[in-house]
């Protein structure tokens, strides 16, 4: 019998059993990338940051909103990974520890995205939990993903490697699309506090139960020279001098790290979009949970299909052609974002605080976007301050019986148990009062109308635009289109989503293996290192310029930086010369093997 270690074939046709162990990975850890990080965690957290800080909190001296500090955890999670992932990458080519390191990283992402669940246990420091063991969660995927690319030049030839890639992209697709239903039928036919919880631990299970086939389906790379094990000292050593030699070759793989550079711009851009779009939607737009799930519904079963096609697509114009196609429209749809904008009110009954006076008594009735919206509970905040001031004489908020403390705390009334709007009757109210509570809320995120006497929308409402350095954009889109048209923001949110999902298909399927292809299998980990080091430190990046441009602008102007990072990597892609990459990574493999 032929010892596997020993002797390796230079370019071995696929195994179907360990192609579909593969793709069970991305079918498994998808639930991780849509349910959680893209659908239900961003509007969960943005809700406790709400609760319990309200619009901003400091953090040292600088004050932040929660999109922000959403984008500065991502930013941290991507760290440890991308400082790691090249030494582990030489290491995992001179050791047969690949599936080993998959399957540790990976039960500690689907054990962090288990306990999420729990953080309802810990009363107002809720976020800072989801915050925690949301970076624990990504630190198990990031660095699961690493090893996880790495197998993908041991999975078939390169002429298969479109296929292959693409095939567990639309795996993870299908897979998180289908949980996601599930979460999404919940959310919106049951009740109770459990549901979201649940849906973070039934996440973390689907995660873990689907990796169990890739571990038992997939086998490990054999290794040419298997070196003996090292210490941590001396293991650290090699991977430091192996990196340097690395670094030195740039010649030898010119195509190769050209591409890397491209890559660290248009998948930096990319990745932000779908770990910050959720909260933008959120934060910004005043998306509800349910339209942000329908969304990324929409995106899966859109993106499944459309991985399928871009395989088409690369086989007829070349995986480079099809990327760049990809790339461009990515571009085009970011600064398509920069439009998104809720209609403005035009009826009594689109305020969320609505007043009426019948025979001489005053009558509210909440409207039903105002369930599950907070008014920030900090004792003594601006939002308490504001509530005990003005809205109180009126009868609107009453005490939230829930939290226990020295200071009255207030919530929006109006609603039964079943989360209905209902009809309060105010008897007569001081004129005076109510003309003061009118015009207290321009400085707020809340919106008011009082039939025949006036209305008011916030400052920081998501319908008011004016302010920002680009809302000129979605000002003029909003009239000119989305008001003519009646598309309210949850279907521009919906149409945009769709469109995304087409170009997602192929974008991160196509970049993936277009790598593949010009990796040298013999040290197809040190390289996934590498490129498992640009797209964290690109991870970094992304989230990064988004939550500086956010905190020194706003959103939008945020948005806008990214499509400026797509945009350069689609131009690097121009000087990528993937038959050149080949035949440098065709020639390091015979190096190796002792053939040339």
């Amino acid at each position: 019998m032929i010892d596997m270690s020993e002797t390796v074939e230079l370019d071995r046709a696929s195994d179907p059993q360990a192609v579909r162990g593969y793709a069970l990975f991305d079918w498994g850890k998808s639930a991780f990338e849509t349910s959680v990080t893209v659908a239900i965690l961003p509007a969960w957290f943005a809700y406790l940051f709400l609760k319990a800080n309200g619009l901003t909190t400091t953090i040292g001296s600088i004050e932040m909103t929660g999109d922000a500090i959403w984008s500065f955890s991502v930013t941290a999670a991507a760290l440890l990974v991308a400082i790691v992932s090249p030494s582990l990458g030489v290491i995992a080519d001179r050791r047969r520890i690949k599936m080993w390191w998959l399957r540790n990283l990976t039960y500690l992402g689907a054990g962090a995205t288990i306990m999420l669940a729990l953080a309802p246990m810990f009363e107002n420091s809720e976020w800072i939990w989801l915050m925690v063991f949301f970076v624990l969660a990504n630190i198990g995927l990031n660095g699961a993903g690493v090893f996880y690319n790495a197998l993908l030049p041991h999975m078939g030839t390169d002429d298969e490697m479109d296929r292959i890639s693409n095939l567990a992209f639309a795996y993870g697709y299908l897979g998180g699309g289908l949980l996601l239903v599930v979460h999404l039928a919940m959310v919106m036919l049951l009740e109770g506090d459990w549901i979201i919880p649940f849906c973070m631990a039934s996440s973390g299970i689907w995660w873990f139960c689907f990796a169990l086939f890739t571990f038992k389906w997939v086998p490990e790379p054999p290794i040419e020279n298997e070196m003996e094990s090292l210490g941590i000292k001396d293991s650290a050593k090699l991977a430091i001098s192996e990196i340097k030699k690395t670094l030195g070759e740039v010649d030898k793989f010119r195509t190769l790290f050209i591409y890397m550079l491209a890559y660290f711009f248009f998948i930096d851009g990319i990745n932000t979009v779908t770990a910050l779009g959720g909260v933008f939607g959120s934060t910004v737009l005043g998306i509800t949970t349910v339209d942000l799930i329908i969304t990324i519904v929409a995106i899966q079963f859109v993106a499944w299909p459309s991985a399928i096609g871009f395989t088409r697509l690369a086989k007829k114009w070349g995986t480079k052609n099809a990327l760049t196609a990809s790339l461009v429209g990515w571009v085009v749809l970011c600064f398509a974002a920069l439009s998104f904008a809720p209609l403005e009110y035009s009826e009594h009954s689109d305020f969320q605080v609505q007043l009426e006076e019948i025979e001489g008594e005053w009558h509210f009735t909440p409207h039903d976007n105002l369930e599950g919206t907070p008014i920030a509970v900090v004792e003594g905040g601006e939002e308490q301050i504001w509530a005990a001031e003005y809205l109180l004489g009126v009868g609107i908020v009453q005490e939230d019986e829930d939290y226990s403390s020295s200071e009255a705390i207030y919530k929006w009334a109006g609603f039964d148990d079943d989360g209905l709007s209902l009809t309060i009757n105010l008897g007569a109210v001081d004129q005076n009062a109510m003309g003061a509570m009118i015009s207290s809320f321009d400085d707020t995120r809340f919106s008011i109308s009082v039939l025949d006497v006036g209305e008011s929308v916030g400052v920081d409402h998501p319908t008011n635009l004016g302010d920002g350095v680009l809302d000129a954009i979605p000002e003029a889109v909003r009239s000119s289109v989305w008001e003519p048209l009646g598309l309210t923001v949850g279907l521009q949110f919906l149409l945009l989503g769709c469109a995304m999902g087409t170009l997602l298909g192929g974008s991160q399927g196509l970049a993936r293996s277009m790598f593949g292809q010009m990796v040298p299998e013999t040290r197809s980990a040190e390289f996934f290192g590498f490129f498992g080091f640009f797209g964290k430190v690109a991870a970094l990046l992304g989230p990064l310029i988004y939550g500086i441009m956010t905190v020194a602008f706003d959103s939008r102007v945020g948005i806008f930086s990214i499509s400026i990072i797509i945009f350069i990597g689609t131009v690097l892609m121009r000087y990528v010369d993937v038959d050149a990459g080949r035949a440098d990574a065709a020639a390091e493999d015979a190096r190796n093997r002792g053939l040339a």
